[in-house]
């Protein structure tokens, strides 16, 4: 017959998924980002709080740039930054231009022009975090311009982001919360790691904050889960039909989780001293994506699920072994001028932590993190298990692994073993 009925379709052509192209660089359409249509009406100040710090330069403006030339963000957006700093606008300006990357993602646009107009909408204040003086004056630039931006009636929004050390979040939260919340919107505060340096200093600072604002005014962030392929983890894990069952300790040897830079403190060492690289890297980045790495699937994608495997694997990772902890300090790293003669906090650490629960009793997860190292890489290696009764003889070949980079340049691929065909003379 020349048409073919519904109930003749072989069922393995019934059940195949849509066609999707072999190219790994093309992106479908639905993957494309799509802009929150919430972002639209209002005026929205964003208020850096540390702004000539090193963090706001190298992260925080940049990030909020992305998000402008991309579209991301409401024509009715200003950008206040407030440090002790005494500054001119265009001071800071001058400062941040060379972290503001003007590449062209609009054939119809200047780039240079877009940084330009960016730019201009960030207005700088400095003042004391333990004097009124400075947030009073904050609170009246931003009002100024919020009612250049929108009428009386209009919401408005505010965004406060700390880029600086937790021991001041709770004298400039007291300001924020006495001087510059919002009256005709919301009030947002996004604090980021590391909140604390132990237990009983966190716990103490998630009251002081919590005195001050409700969880949904609260946000308590990793900026290292925003990565892509951090994001990417339980998509790879729990997507993929043939990762499933080879995830665990009848599988895996070994799981390593690396973070490595090629510089030092460079004018941070100050703030670095405080911490070290195990609280400032691997307590919070690393074993965040440990938590990925390891935990089970969550019974959905909300926020509180995730949390309770997470929250699970951390009850199972078990005391740790100090014969299996190596620390160090590079050579040099006292030579910064803000860090003590006599300190003695770790520039680098390896660890070992083990999880004892049943996908992962036995297996290692070696984290590694350090400054003024031999490169700059992040990456996570899980490597394979031996083949049992191998005939080829190919251990010398090295272990199967499959290994996700985060940075410098993102990439995830699979080591595995073949051979190279030859022809024998008869």
């Amino acid at each position: 017959m020349g048409v073919t009925a519904e109930k003749d379709v072989p069922p393995a052509v019934e059940d195949a998924a849509p066609a999707v192209s072999d190219d790994p660089c093309e992106k479908p359409e639905s993957d494309q980002p799509t802009k929150d249509k919430s972002i639209a009406g209002g005026c929205l100040s964003l208020i850096v709080l540390g702004a000539s710090g090193d963090l706001a330069k190298k992260k925080t403006f940049p990030a909020i740039f992305n998000l402008y030339k991309q579209g991301f963000l409401p024509d009715e957006m200003h950008v206040f930054g407030y440090a002790r700093s005494n500054m001119t606008n265009e001071e800071l300006h001058e400062k941040l231009l060379r972290y503001l990357k003007a590449e062209r993602t609009d054939p119809t646009t200047n780039p240079e022009d877009v940084r330009k107009q960016f730019l201009n909408k960030i207005t700088y204040i400095h003042g004391a975090y333990d004097a009124d003086e400075g947030f009073i004056k904050l609170n009246e630039e931003i009002l100024r311009l919020e009612r250049e931006e929108s009428d009386d009636n209009s919401p408005t929004r505010r965004l406060f982001y700390l880029a600086l050390p937790p021991s001041v979040y709770p004298l400039v939260s007291k300001q924020i919360r006495k001087h510059c919340m919002n009256q005709r919107g919301w009030t947002r505060v996004i604090v980021e790691k590391p909140f604390g340096k132990d237990l009983e200093s966190s716990e103490v600072l998630s009251s002081e904050l919590g005195s001050l604002f409700t969880e949904d005014q609260l946000y308590r962030i990793d900026h290292y889960l925003g990565k892509e392929l951090v994001q990417n983890l339980l998509v790879m894990r729990f997507a993929n039909r043939f990762f499933v069952p080879i995830w665990n300790r009848d599988n895996i040897a070994n799981v390593q989780i690396v973070f490595k830079e090629d510089f030092g403190t460079q004018g941070r060492g100050g703030y670095f001293d405080e911490y070290g690289i195990i609280r400032d890297i691997i307590q919070n980045h690393l074993v965040q994506v440990l938590c990925l790495v390891a935990m089970e699937k969550p019974v959905s994608l909300s926020p509180e699920h995730v949390r309770d495997e997470k929250v699970k694997v951390l009850q199972c990772i078990e005391p740790i072994n100090e014969e299996e902890v190596v620390i160090g300090q590079y050579e040099g790293y006292k030579d910064d001028p803000t860090v003590p003669n006599d300190s003695v906090t770790p520039t680098f650490a390896s660890l070992v932590l083990r999880i004892n629960n049943e996908r992962w009793d036995g297996v290692p997860f070696i984290m590694k993190a350090g400054k003024s190292l031999d490169t700059r890489k992040a990456e996570i290696r899980v490597q394979f298990k031996d083949v049992p009764g191998d005939i080829f003889k190919c251990k010398k070949q090295g272990r199967n692994e499959f290994v996700m980079r985060l940075q410098p340049k993102e990439a995830m691929y699979m080591k595995l073993t073949v051979c190279i065909c030859v022809i024998t003379l008869l």
